[in-house]
């Protein structure tokens, strides 16, 4: 929906990192996906309706990431234009599954939309991720990025910031698995080792490599063979409990790779068609009822555009 002064979004999920790739690679879902309405306002500044049940937005509205990249933009432009941003989130905070990214994108794009789009989309990128500061501490893209441009992502550099969309086989599918506890990005942040060895480096970059060499030539042994993270997995895997048992159980069901989405808890894993997807998804729920942990799955294609008015 859309009109001279108001405009209503579809902002996608995202699963950052993408198992080897730590802040340099993310992709967008078709589904779930949060829905935001962002209107021009007569005065100045910015004011936010929550349309969320059992969803409680920061007491600060200046600490909502949404507001602060849409302020990030609007200080670009040297514009003091007010909005009023309306959500309906069905992505979860804390899900690993971008929701803050989602406000970001939606809000900075729809700001763009009502002001004649005088910012590309590629440019929106460094805006939104002033609302990933907010969040977490850090302002990385690889959440934002896919939620902006669709598709998957490589960050080749954040200083200068550089982003390159990769092809992929238009027949991938994800599987998603949010088990229903809450990790904040920010906390499994801090426990991350600061420094790592020269052979985990060295094992790392050849998957990262190997994954974007997979999804540009359509091969999905070598896509599989790459979703490997040898740093990151290892440490916050120990915050989703039945963690090795649930990854086990989507690659006996077929799927190309499992890992964590973003910094969890929810986990991810890639297939070659929508049968599969399923599949997988009810082998990693049936894994997780032996911890008694309550969860939810997503099936969906990659989304390759990003978001869209509604």
């Amino acid at each position: 929906m859309k009109d001279s002064n108001s405009i209503k979004i579809f902002s996608p999920a995202t699963v950052a990192n993408v198992a080897c790739g730590f802040d340099i690679l993310g992709f967008a879902l078709d589904n779930p996906g949060d829905e935001i309405q962002v209107s021009i306002k007569d005065s100045p500044g910015i004011s936010v309706l929550n349309q969320t049940k059992d969803t409680v937005f920061p007491a600060d509205v200046n600490k909502n990431t949404a507001v602060v990249s849409l302020q990030a933009y609007l200080s670009h432009l040297g514009s003091d234009q007010g909005f009023e941003i309306t959500f309906t989130k069905k992505i979860k905070p804390g899900s690993g599954i971008g929701s803050s990214s989602a406000s970001a994108a939606a809000s900075v794009f729809a700001a763009n939309e009502l002001l004649g789009n005088p910012i590309s989309k590629e440019n929106l990128v460094q805006f939104a991720m002033q609302g990933e500061k907010a969040a977490c501490g850090v302002a990385h893209a690889d959440n934002v990025a896919p939620a902006l441009l669709g598709g998957f992502v490589l960050v080749r550099s954040y200083d200068p910031l550089d982003i390159i969309s990769i092809p992929y086989p238009e027949e991938l599918y994800c599987t998603i698995i949010h088990p229903q506890i809450e990790v904040k990005t920010e906390d499994a942040r801090k426990i991350l080792r600061q420094g790592i060895s020269l052979k985990d480096a060295v094992k790392q970059w050849g998957n990262v490599g190997g994954l974007i060499a997979g999804l540009m030539k359509g091969d999905y042994a070598l896509i599989g063979r790459s979703l490997e993270d040898a740093i990151i997995e290892p440490i916050r895997s120990i915050l989703i409990p039945g963690y090795d048992a649930v990854k086990e159980a989507a690659l006996e069901a077929g799927a190309l790779g499992c890992c964590i989405s973003g910094s969890g808890p929810s986990m991810f894993a890639l297939s070659r068609s929508a049968e599969e997807a399923n599949q997988i998804a009810a082998a990693m729920k049936k894994a997780f009822t032996h911890y008694e942990i309550d969860n939810i799955d997503y099936v969906s294609k990659v989304n390759n555009q990003g978001p869209k008015v509604i």
